[in-house]
């Protein structure tokens, strides 16, 4: 039985001229696991909107084609009706939270439900314990980190039990072991109680192969739908990057058949013999020489840090940063993280120790003389973004430092890959094009220390290589970066040094290959294919340069 029946939708935005979506023809049918994947800005946002019955009415716009969800057309139907049996969780919870309380908010769908007190407590019981959200119960939803109200936002969802549920990027803001735990729920909902499950996601080394089928979208419009290992094969014969990194490698070795999870790959790897003369070595990333004479650019010194409910964060933090390095600040969510940044870039004090950044103190440094020195870019874009175009983004930020432009703002836009968008309203933009804007924002000051928290979230892999690849240009020239992040595959893909916060502490600190290396949630899908193999692989470039054979050298000729 089908749930979905997708005919000739098409669908434009207010005052845009392109479609969002165009002639989509798809049918979802019960019980079904569907994976949508494509760039940023392909529609993957929009179609889960036209499944969830928010577009047009709740966006406006133009709207051809149908949606039938059941035999019935989805815009006829009640929307109290439809969103007890089609649950959607967006890409920003913040959007989606509506009370001040933890409790409240579960509470908040069934009430407008009309259900019975006792069925309302029961089923908030339920899905707190679940989620092992209890410990969070009294806490006041702008308290919590980026992860927590993630998972806030899914259970509210889960609680009003909807037959249907639409998933944008849920694993966005949760650290590796989080996103594990929530992708098995999702796997557990699917096939224990028959959920029909739309996912969008991004980071798919989790979720690839939990898919029945996977569907990739371009400016639009579906380009490929099949199973999982179909859709892997076809995207790396036509050169997509929507694959996992296990995928990935033996399609690039040339290996017949492509496994899709580190189990089958493990099993690949046994049937080949290559050189391991690497195994157990943590080598230097070839990428980025080391810099001969360490200049400090960030001296942390006993930082401890209390929020004034009394919450202690951050313990004992030492931590030295020096002039051109990229370190990325890995950890479990509420572990610190983002504190830790508000502190380096002067938007928290410490109660106690010291943060030296270029010689100030950002904390009693005024603000537009620290702003020349920090970039702090936040987990959420669109607190940067209240200007009418892209353009106009940029040049607030040089006008409110009483900088000069001489062209640098057209061309970070250009490095950015914006320059198309120069004249458009940002909040017009995708998730991830918004995010680059936020970042040119902070760049076009020319800080010295970049500090950024979860930068990738919402952006492609395309997306995530050009910024990481902008971000190692930055440290090469001498900006020093410290990035706050949950991707494991880009800390270690890009970074030089990966730092672990946990519980308001540093657990490790050092070369990426050491740290990722050594560790067992927190490594990459190709650290996990090659542990035990060489622990000096972790990325994809690395694992292909070793499934190569060494070159032949001609022997040396003695003379004398």
């Amino acid at each position: 039985m089908s749930v979905f029946q997708v005919e000739n939708l098409t669908y434009y935005y207010p005052e845009t001229k392109k479609p969002a979506l165009q002639d989509i023809n798809i049918t979802i049918k019960e019980g079904e696991f569907l994976l949508v994947t494509g760039g940023s800005g392909c529609g993957k946002s929009s179609l889960a909107r036209a499944l969830a019955g928010l577009i047009p009415d709740f966006y406006g716009g133009a709207i051809g084609g149908t949606v039938i969800f059941r035999g019935r057309d989805i815009r006829a139907m009640n929307r109290r009706a439809l969103s007890r049996q089609v649950g959607i969780v967006f890409q920003d919870p913040e959007k989606q939270l509506v009370m001040t309380g933890v409790e409240a908010e579960i509470a908040f769908g069934l009430e407008n439900l009309g259900l019975t007190q006792r069925e309302m407590f029961r089923r908030v019981a339920e899905i707190m314990n679940f989620l092992e959200l209890n410990s969070l119960k009294a806490d006041v939803t702008t308290n919590l980190s980026g992860g927590q109200k993630q998972k806030l936002a899914l259970g509210s969802v889960l609680a009003m039990q909807p037959h249907t549920l639409i998933l944008d990027e849920p694993t966005s803001q949760l650290d590796p072991v989080a996103a594990e735990e929530l992708f098995n729920l999702i796997k557990r909902l699917n096939e224990e109680l028959n959920l029909t499950i739309v996912l969008i996601e991004q980071r798919l080394e989790r979720c690839f192969h939990l898919a029945d089928r996977v569907l990739v979208m371009e400016d639009g419009k579906i380009i490929q739908v099949g199973t999982a290992g179909e859709v892997a094969a076809w995207q790396v014969k036509e050169g997509l990057p929507f694959v996992p990194r296990v995928a990935a490698f033996f399609a690039h070795a040339g290996f017949a058949g492509i496994p899709l999870t580190v189990k089958e790959g493990r099993k690949k790897l046994n049937e080949v013999s290559f050189s391991n003369s690497g195994a157990g070595k943590h080598v230097p990333s070839p990428d980025r020489p080391k810099r001969s004479a360490p200049v400090p650019v960030v001296e942390v010194k006993n930082l401890w840090f209390t929020y004034p409910n009394g919450r202690e964060v951050l313990r004992g933090i030492n931590l030295t940063v020096c002039a051109g390095e990229f370190a990325t600040v890995l950890g479990g969510n509420a572990s610190g993280k983002t504190t830790l940044l508000k502190n380096l870039a002067g938007l928290l004090k410490p109660g106690r120790g010291k943060i030296m950044v270029c010689g100030k103190e950002p904390g009693r440094t005024p603000p537009q003389e620290l702003a020349r020195i920090i970039g702090y870019l936040s987990q959420n874009p669109n607190d940067y973004l209240f200007q009418d175009t892209v353009e106009e983004e940029l040049k607030f930020t040089l006008d409110n430092l009483g900088l000069a432009d001489g062209g640098n703002a057209a061309k970070l836009l250009d490095r950015l890959d914006l320059g198309r968008c120069r004249t458009t309203n940002p909040r017009d933009l995708s998730s991830g094009e918004r995010q680059r804007v936020a970042l040119a924002s902070v760049l076009v000051a020319g800080p010295k220390l970049l500090v950024l928290d979860e930068p990738t979230r919402g952006i492609d892999y395309r997306l995530k290589a050009e910024l990481g690849n902008v971000l190692q240009k930055l440290a090469e020239e001498g900006v020093t970066i410290i990035l706050v992040t949950h991707d494991v595959e880009f800390a270690a893909e890009y970074a030089d040094r990966t730092v672990m916060l946990f519980d308001g502490q540093i657990a490790c600190d050092g070369p990426k290959h050491a740290v990722l290396g050594s560790s067992m949630f927190y490594s990459p899908q190709i650290g996990r294919l090659f542990k035990g193999y060489d622990d000096s692989v972790l990325t994809l470039r690395e694992a292909v340069q070793k499934m190569q054979p060494p070159p032949v050298r001609k022997a040396a000729v003695e003379t004398g």
